[in-house]
């Protein structure tokens, strides 16, 4: 199937929660586990091809208190591996996240984020809920969004539904993604974003943005260089 380059110039690279809590836990089979998907690597090769040929990069990092005050306690079926409580719908417990000021809460020095880069920090699994990333994307220009992070089933899809419904094209990063709950990964790339997005991995979206950048300079060219 032929693929459309991808425009830089009305581009943004949104890289969420890329944090150590997430991408290098305590937990040594955990941070063995994420490590083997290379999602920092793939992630790092789309950053540079963003950087170096003009595209937006944003960063959306979760942010909590220490305190919990900012946990929603809503009812729910089941934990977060969807293991069902065993007496009932009950509210969800407040667990340890990402919590602001601490270490685990920076984004991993591999992907660090330079000072022209847009930080928003969140408090609800999509990177829209509450924060002006829209706001940020829209005084640009930007009508298409490549998303990259975890967890996949999480916050990045919840990220998908709200970019999809405020009319961002977007393209999902396969192997710049992840998630610790089994076939989860699978499910949202082959049977839920195909439908609203484009799924591409980093290799081809390095390339893509390449050729969006050629085509741009291409069509500069043509016209003089005329805006």
């Amino acid at each position: 199937m032929p693929q459309l380059p991808i425009d830089p110039s009305r581009s943004a690279l949104i890289l969420f929660d890329m944090l150590n809590h997430y991408l290098k836990p305590s937990d040594p089979a955990l941070a063995r586990e994420i490590a083997a998907t290379g999602v920092v690597e793939h992630t790092a090769r789309v950053l540079a091809a963003a950087r170096a040929h003009g595209m937006s990069v944003f960063y959306t990092n979760g942010d909590h208190r220490a305190d919990g005050r900012d946990w929603i306690p809503l009812i729910t079926d089941a934990n977060m591996n969807l293991e069902p409580w065993p007496d009932g719908p009950q509210v969800m417990p407040h667990r340890a996240m990402v919590t602001s000021g601490t270490a685990g809460a920076q984004v991993v020095d591999e992907l660090a984020p330079r000072p022209e880069d847009g930080v928003i920090l969140k408090h609800r699994w999509s990177s829209f809920a509450g924060t002006h990333l829209d706001h940020l994307l829209r005084a640009r220009g930007i009508n298409t969004l490549l998303l990259c992070g975890g967890s996949t089933d999480v916050g990045i899809a919840s990220t998908a539904y709200a970019a999809r419904d405020l009319g961002y094209n977007l393209i999902i990063l396969r192997d710049c993604c992840h998630t610790e709950r089994p076939g989860a990964q699978d499910f949202f790339m082959d049977r839920i974003f195909p439908r609203m997005a484009r799924v591409l991995n980093a290799a081809d979206a390095v390339a893509l943005i390449a050729a969006g950048a050629d085509q741009t300079r291409a069509a500069g060219a043509g016209t003089g260089g005329a805006a």
